[in-house]
């Protein structure tokens, strides 16, 4: 291993290796359980995405590891999965099979821009600051994703001046398009889901000020569990017949 990966070359060593290896799983471990959660509810099965995002990140990963021989980690990212279900399924209408189309051809555009060189010109074309601005940008709006699906936020709006875009508005899945001003506000935090969900809010901040390792999959493992104890989160719910790893690769299959 320290020959092939030239490890003594680089000054680090296996035991170190291994150890970052794992401190990288703790602290993205936590997009097995919610890249899966946020494109569900374009009606993708939960299950198909679940096993996608690992093969996926597997994949990626190994090719970083023996390709590329870059100590990378490879995961979806969490800024575009909330533009694919909130922007281009929600807001512009399309299902999700033609959305996974558009970033299949956004894909192969990708590569070529790549491997022309085009990307490295595209990028240094961009002023630093700007760079800077859309990394916060995408932070930003990814905070506004989960404090709206936590339910901190109420948005009123008048009568008769707005309509909903796409199905599940019944499970707050939809969008709606108002035709005036929609005014944002506080909820009144009497709900046991939303007081779980600043709890948890609590817990992973303080996990990740301290720096504990893992500490985001650790917060939502101990949100699940006081979930489960104040009866917020039903397991009695949960069909445990259907979920397992066969149902997983059927639902895979229609992904694909």
């Amino acid at each position: 291993m320290d020959k092939f990966f030239k490890l003594s070359e680089h000054g680090t060593t296996v035991r170190t290796e291994v150890l970052a290896g794992l401190t990288t799983f703790f602290a993205m471990s936590y997009i097995l359980f919610v890249n899966p959660q946020m494109l569900s509810q374009t009606g993708m099965p939960a299950q198909g995405v679940f096993l996608a995002t690992i093969i996926g990140s597997v994949v990626g990963t190994l090719m970083m590891a023996f390709y590329a021989n870059l100590p990378y980690a490879q995961a979806p990212g969490m800024g575009l999965n909330a533009f694919f279900t909130f922007t281009v399924v929600f807001g512009m209408g399309y299902s999700w099979q033609e959305a996974l189309g558009m970033v299949f051809i956004c894909g192969v555009i990708s590569l070529i821009i790549t491997l022309t060189n085009v990307r490295k010109m595209i990028i240094e074309s961009i002023p630093t600051a700007l760079r800077s601005a859309i990394s916060a940008g995408i932070g930003i709006f990814l905070a506004y994703v989960g404090i709206k699906n936590a339910g901190f936020l109420k948005f009123t709006i008048d009568p008769h001046t707005y309509t909903v875009v796409g199905e599940g508005a019944d499970k707050a899945n939809a969008t709606i398009s108002a035709n005036a001003s929609a005014v944002p506000g506080l909820v009144d935090f009497n709900n046991p889901a939303v007081l779980l969900a600043l709890v948890g809010l609590a817990i992973t901040i303080f996990f990740v000020v301290k720096g504990i390792k893992g500490g985001i999959i650790l917060s939502i493992l101990a949100t699940t569990v006081l979930g489960i104890l104040i009866h917020v989160v039903d397991i009695s719910k949960i069909d445990f017949a259907s979920n397992h790893l066969g149902a997983a690769f059927n639902d895979l299959g229609t992904i694909f």
